[in-house]
């Protein structure tokens, strides 16, 4: 559904439609490129409607993720397992995340999505990758 990226941590991103994965680092020019274990989020979009209805200016990227995809389910994830994404390769390796400061999301609708649903990956193999490629299971 969407390509996200920010140059700074902290904000929502914006969908540049098109991007490229760097193996072992992440998105090219996103500030979250090269954290860790980190290095690419996910989220689906089926997440995101539902938090619409009480957020309904909600978009992909509102909540820092680079990925939005749809027609797959998340809740089939699980550390390890790999994903492709068009032409690239990721491997989950977190599955939702601590959230130490509420975000302006959290503080507006008193629930945030990213700390359960959000998916983390590093790239194990790079490549383009583009709003609408198809998303599966490896």
């Amino acid at each position: 559904m969407a390509v996200c990226r920010s140059d700074r941590k902290g904000i929502p991103k914006e969908d540049i439609r098109t991007g490229r994965l760097l193996e072992e680092l992440g998105l090219e020019g996103d500030a979250h490129a090269g954290f860790a274990h980190r290095q690419v989020s996910l989220i689906a979009m089926e997440d995101i409607r539902q938090a619409q209805e009480k957020l309904p200016e909600l978009r992909p990227g509102s909540f820092a993720e680079n990925l939005t995809v749809e027609g797959i389910d998340l809740g089939e994830s699980r550390v390890g397992r790999r994903i492709r994404v068009g032409k690239t390769l990721l491997e989950i390796t977190q599955i939702g995340k601590e959230c130490h400061t509420k975000c302006a999301i959290y503080r507006t609708s008193g629930d945030c999505i990213m700390p359960k649903k959000g998916i983390f990956c590093r790239v194990i193999q790079g490549g383009i990758v583009s709003a609408g490629d198809p998303v599966e299971w490896e």
